[in-house]
């Protein structure tokens, strides 16, 4: 189906390493830069920004304009700080941001920043994130899609609405498709990992992944867009749908605390979503047919014994 042109806005320069907003005809070719684990600028509040190179990313389509059925399991949409919050004036100008089809997946980050923060300095922490791999790296933008507080405070990071399917800069080779969100703090072996941390993180992802009707537990299939990840370009790699970004990238991050908790969030994700109740649903609701045919079947012979 051909897509009308938008009328040209305001902003009439494009940058030709961003696509466009839903609804454009195509989207060119774009580079951009992913997150790794290397230290940041900021040495305020000694941040380790996430950086490994520039990643070639692949055409994709917008978010579909066509309506489609509504995902059997899907989640509420968690409250979210918008990045206004931690922004303010300090936004630099930017190209507009990037689109895909849907969030199949989720890849779980950690910023290796202090842990010992007061959850009412997170914006500004945010912040310094941002002005790290904005002016001290000229990226684009913050490349999580979201970032989650030690408190359970969900942030909105890079631009392009919450609610729709934003290409990050958070996993190289695997920004598509996907949504990175990343816990504030360091994780590392040992670290204690705070209950309401990992319980936003669930909420989030159980929100994100049941736009696409995605279980939390499930495996899916990602298309590999760099050489520069653990799978060569063009591979197509089975991974976890919340997945820690070292599955999808050689590095520690988000960390051996982090990770080890990746399963209990799947869990938890799920069950948000509903899974779990409706199959128990299911499974008593079969019990109940089969005992309800066994006492119809046991009084139909008892009926027929002269």
């Amino acid at each position: 189906m051909r897509v009308p042109r938008r009328q040209r806005g305001a902003r009439g320069r494009r940058s030709p390493r961003i696509p466009g907003r839903p609804g454009s005809p195509r989207l060119p070719r774009a580079a951009t830069v992913p997150l790794g684990c290397l230290p940041g600028l900021a040495a305020a509040v000694a941040l380790v920004l996430c950086a490994y190179g520039v990643e070639r990313a692949a055409e994709t389509a917008g978010p579909a304009s066509a309506a489609r059925d509504a995902p059997a399991f899907q989640a509420p949409r968690p409250p979210i700080v918008p990045r206004s919050v931690w922004l303010g004036d300090g936004a630099r100008e930017q190209p507009p941001p990037r689109y895909d089809d849907e969030v199949v997946a989720v890849f779980v980050h950690h910023t290796d920043s202090p842990n010992g923060y007061d959850c009412a300095d997170a914006p500004g922490i945010i912040r310094a994130l941002y002005e790290g791999q904005t002016l001290g790296r000229d990226w684009d933008d913050l490349g999580y899609n979201f970032v989650v507080d030690r408190c359970g405070t969900i942030y909105e990071g890079r631009a392009g609405g919450t609610d729709q399917p934003v290409t990050g800069a958070h996993t190289q080779g695997f920004n598509h498709r996907t949504t990175g969100i990343a816990a504030l703090g360091t994780f590392t072996e040992g670290a204690h990992v705070p209950p309401r941390m990992l319980h936003a993180i669930a909420e989030l992802s159980a929100w994100k992944l049941g736009t696409s009707g995605t279980d939390p537990r499930a495996d899916v299939r990602l298309v590999s867009s760099n050489g520069g990840s653990r799978y060569a370009a063009g591979t197509t790699a089975t991974l976890h749908a919340i997945a820690g970004h070292s599955d999808g990238y050689m590095t520690s991050c988000p960390g051996a605390a982090l990770q080890a908790r990746l399963p209990d969030i799947r869990t938890l994700a799920a069950r948000i979503q509903g899974r779990d109740t409706a199959q128990q649903a299911t499974r008593k609701d079969t019990r109940e047919d089969t005992q309800n045919a066994l006492k119809r079947h046991v009084t139909q012979n008892e009926e027929q014994i002269p």
